[in-house]
């Protein structure tokens, strides 16, 4: 999934060029790219798809240049998650009706790549021999309230999969912290496998209406003319995710615990938290930058910019061509309704 705007990471991030083509990390790779070669290591590259807002097809295919045309899915809109996996199963079960499926997120960080692999592997035989649908969940580290939780059943796994309870999004503080001590919470990963047809017979039943949209096109799927009649169909959507709309009403939904060095990488903050310090705890990215007296601050600034950072404590700065951010890292939640006053104010110019 590759059509998000990313747009708590503004500046760096913008409509037209968003997070998961940056390199936010200074590595010099894309998210995109990561996670392609990270997930060619388990796939083949070309059972390897792209699901993205028809105005990045071209930026993708710039960044991912081996994957064909038919690769990229244009999502004529956005839509949230759910429209996105619902189209996908339609056109994988016309391609292949015994296809397993991952759906995951394009911009997500993983630090541990062979453990990774080798629960992806593991999550894909489990739903090849059972007809449910899986989550990966992440051990929590600490009382996260960026964060959606899954509590499951620690009795009875099924392999190494366990029954999903209940779903809680972003809890307050307090919440979260109760949720850690508990021991049977994990993070919701956001990342998804299951068999195509456990997935549309959850569609057909939970989603009956999206999926009568999407039925409207069975005899086009993988063929020409398909883009033009998705792009008919997606306007008569819901707007709504996957975790709403199929993960937390249906009863064969299971968890699979995992620890691979995640992040989903949604701020500024989880960028600072995965970035090299130096010993006064301030994460530079950018080779022209000087620091005097601060401490705890998140830089980042292009190479051909002199940046002389003096006296701040915990801010985030993001300097780019046309806008600079400078915000306290504790209040980096709100960068999102920055970006409104900003529209506001100045229009979509810097948007």
């Amino acid at each position: 999934m590759s059509g998000g705007i990313g747009s708590r990471f503004w500046p760096e991030s913008r409509t037209h060029f968003p997070k998961q083509f940056l390199d936010l990390l200074g590595t010099g790779k894309s998210l995109i790219q990561w996670t392609y070669e990270r997930f060619k290591k388990i796939v083949p590259a070309e059972n390897i798809y792209f699901i993205t807002n028809e105005q990045y097809i071209e930026t993708l295919k710039s960044q991912i240049p081996e994957s064909p045309y038919e690769n990229i899915i244009s999502e004529p809109s956005r839509k949230n998650t759910a429209p996105c996996a619902t189209y996908f199963a339609h056109k994988l079960m016309a391609l292949n009706p015994n296809a397993n499926i991952i759906m995951s997120p394009a911009d997500h960080l993983i630090m541990d790549e062979e453990a990774f692999i080798k629960t992806t592997l593991d999550a894909l035989e489990f739903v090849s021999t059972h007809s449910c649908l899986l989550t990966m969940g992440i051990t929590p580290m600490r009382p996260d309230t960026g964060y959606g939780y899954i509590q499951y059943d620690t009795d009875g796994a099924l392999g190494k999969a366990y029954k999903v309870k209940t779903f809680t999004e972003k809890p307050n503080l307090e919440l979260a912290k109760t949720f850690l001590q508990s021991g049977d919470f994990l993070w919701n990963s956001g990342i998804f496998v299951w068999n195509v047809k456990t997935i549309m017979e959850a569609i057909a039943m939970y989603l009956p209406e999206m999926n009568e949209v999407f039925n409207q096109a069975t005899t086009i799927y993988n063929k020409p003319g398909e883009t033009e009649a998705v792009a008919k169909l997606y306007p008569h959507c819901t707007n709504i995710s996957i975790d709403y709309g199929i993960m937390e009403k249906a009863q064969n939904v299971y968890v699979m615990p995992a620890n691979f060095g995640w992040s989903d990488l949604g701020t500024w903050q989880s960028a600072y938290d995965n970035s090299a310090k130096d010993y006064l705890g301030n994460a530079v990215l950018g080779n022209n930058v000087v620091i005097i007296d601060a401490a705890g601050c998140m830089v980042k600034a292009p190479n051909d910019k002199l940046v002389v950072l003096q006296g701040l404590e915990n801010f985030i700065l993001i300097d780019t061509e046309d806008v600079l951010l400078v915000c306290e890292r504790d209040h980096e939640q709100q960068i999102k309704e920055y970006v409104a006053e900003v529209k506001r104010n100045k229009g979509e110019k810097y948007l």
